[in-house]
């Protein structure tokens, strides 16, 4: 059995290793099937150093027109599986044309490196950096082998942060006033608020405060929303009266949430927002939703 791996089987194996993998950040990443991976972190502005490692099987040689290795940074959408595009793409050329009869090491390096948007599993979308490296041989398929990478980006504490004030309104049923005390929030923040009843003549059996994301996808008639409610959070359990106030803290850092991207390579964009629900005795729901922007603090 052996020997027939060895006969139609690769005729070399290839590793891929970070320079400062024994210490390096690792991110935590839901693949598709469900499981969860760690997977090297990364700066947006990094250099990214290692060094590729060829073994050919015992007993063979690799006979090749050059061996290269690429970072790539892609975009894949969902409903065009298979297609990749690539933001990112630089190249390292490793060796020149020849043949490897043993152990080969390459180190690379590519310095730093620009990568502005962040990694991200979505419903409908992926955005990955991979490092791939290429054997290309001439009367057979080429030996390809690849490495995924995580990226994440900082972002400072934003000049300007001013608060959100909304109105909830059913003429002559009810109105509410609700503050939320800034429109932006870093990933681990605390929504603080207040809600004030003006006029209740309607039986509200409770209201709770959603946290939504909606993630967009395509663009023009081709554009897919995705939107799913990652948090739910009750407000209050019974009729309120009037002139009554309830104040909302609501803590982030529990929920899996990413930074607001907006139009990522004119590709995608996700969007978070706080979702008002009011429920009557009737189970009729009311609904007023406020946009924020969510942002990855340095």
């Amino acid at each position: 059995m052996n020997y027939l791996i060895g006969a139609f089987g690769p005729p070399c194996s290839i590793s891929i290793d970070f320079a400062d993998a024994e210490t390096r950040k690792q991110a935590s990443v839901k693949k598709e099937n469900g499981q969860t991976v760690l997977v090297p972190l990364f700066l947006g502005n990094e250099s990214v150093v290692g060094e590729v490692r060829i073994d050919p099987v015992p007993g063979k040689k690799v006979e090749h027109t050059g061996v290269k290795i690429e970072l790539l940074g892609q975009i894949e959408l969902y409903f065009d599986r298979g297609s990749f595009y690539d933001f990112t793409s630089l190249v390292r050329e490793l060796d020149v044309p020849g043949e490897i009869l043993e152990r080969k090491t390459y180190p690379f390096e590519f310095s730093t490196v620009e990568m502005q948007y962040e990694s991200y599993n979505g419903v409908n979308v992926r955005l990955r950096y991979i490092l791939k490296v290429t054997i290309s041989r001439s009367y057979a398929t080429n030996i390809v082998e690849y490495k995924d990478f995580w990226v994440r980006n900082y972002s400072p504490h934003p000049e300007i942060n001013n608060s959100i004030k909304m109105e909830v309104g059913i003429e002559d049923c009810l109105h509410i006033e609700f503050e939320y005390s800034k429109s932006k929030y870093h990933l681990k923040d605390v929504i603080v608020g207040k809600i004030y009843f003006l006029l209740v003549r309607i039986k509200i059996k409770h209201m709770e405060l959603e946290i939504r994301r909606r993630e967009s996808t395509g663009s023009g008639p081709n554009t897919y929303n995705e939107s799913e409610t990652l948090a739910k959070y009750e407000i209050m359990d019974g009729a309120p009266v009037r002139g009554e106030s309830i104040p909302i803290r609501l803590f982030l850092s529990p929920y899996d949430l990413t930074p607001t991207y907006r139009n990522i390579n004119n590709k995608f964009s996700v969007k978070y927002y706080l979702n008002l629900v009011l429920v009557d005795e009737e189970d009729r729901r009311y609904f007023k939703q406020q946009e924020i922007t969510i942002y990855r603090a340095e």
